[in-house]
């Protein structure tokens, strides 16, 4: 059985400080964000998974967000460089909690900009989101680094959400899921099945037909038990009002 390892990042003081840009900012309790971060990290490992944590960064108050940091593919580690600067720091310890884990490791340089969280991977097509965070050039960095290990990048529009995976995630057959007015262009996507609610875009793949996602979405998850799938469900109401969804607060090794 192959080794399904996860890294993640507990959420920092300044959590309720998080950068938004397509909602409007609520009060954020912290001290509930780091008790429902616990519980996502205890239904990963009660799902197989075990957790590294990248070193809390304190001063960067989306450090939890850990998925933007980077994008694993095969055996190598493509470390982001943040499309908001004030992210940037978050990259140098979850860089060397990957390299720790054996992955290979290259960089998005200036002029590029990537966050991994615009980054949706099926089988050997990586979508990249091209939006507010991610730009052209860190697209074709992308692309650079990924080709030769067998990837086909395919760049997608992204504009009425943080990133391409607060849209669409997929499904274990490799389904896109999204709520259709959040998705820039469903036709992206080869297979693609609309979700009722925002919430029900975002699933994490636990392997074996398992599912992880969001209790803010109960219709999508009752859509996904009724296509077979074992349904997981977290409350992460307090990231929720940060434009963080179940995806974005690790980052999947698989192998």
């Amino acid at each position: 059985m192959a080794t399904i390892r996860a890294l993640v990042r507990r959420p920092g003081p300044r959590l309720a400080e998080g950068l938004i840009t397509h909602i409007e900012r609520v009060p954020v309790d912290v001290g509930l964000a780091a008790g429902q971060w616990q519980e996502y990290v205890d239904a990963l490992t009660a799902a197989g998974w075990e957790c590294v944590e990248v070193p809390p960064i304190d001063d960067c108050s989306d450090g939890v967000f850990v998925e933007d940091t980077m994008v694993v593919f095969g055996d190598l580690a493509v470390i982001a460089r943040a499309g908001a600067d004030e992210r940037r720091p978050e990259a140098a310890e979850a860089e060397r909690a990957v390299a720790a884990q054996g992955y290979r490791i290259e960089h998005i340089s200036e002029p590029g900009t990537l966050d991994g969280g615009d980054v949706l991977k099926i089988g050997s097509t990586v979508y990249a989101g091209l939006g507010g965070r991610t730009n052209q050039a860190g697209i074709d960095q992308l692309r650079t680094f990924l080709e030769p290990l067998g990837a086909q990048v395919v760049a997608v529009p992204v504009s009425k959400v943080l990133h391409l995976k607060s849209a669409v995630t997929a499904l274990p057959d490799g389904t896109v899921i999204g709520y259709e007015p959040l998705v820039d262009d469903p036709a992206a996507f080869p297979k693609y099945l609309a979700v009722p609610e925002e919430a029900g875009a975002h699933v994490v793949l636990l392997g074996e037909n398992r599912l992880l996602m969001a209790a803010s979405a109960p219709r999508s998850a009752d859509l996904f038990t009724e296509l077979g799938y074992q349904v997981h469900v977290v409350d992460i109401s307090e990231f929720e009002k940060l434009e963080g969804c179940v995806t974005c607060l690790s980052v999947r090794l698989r192998g």
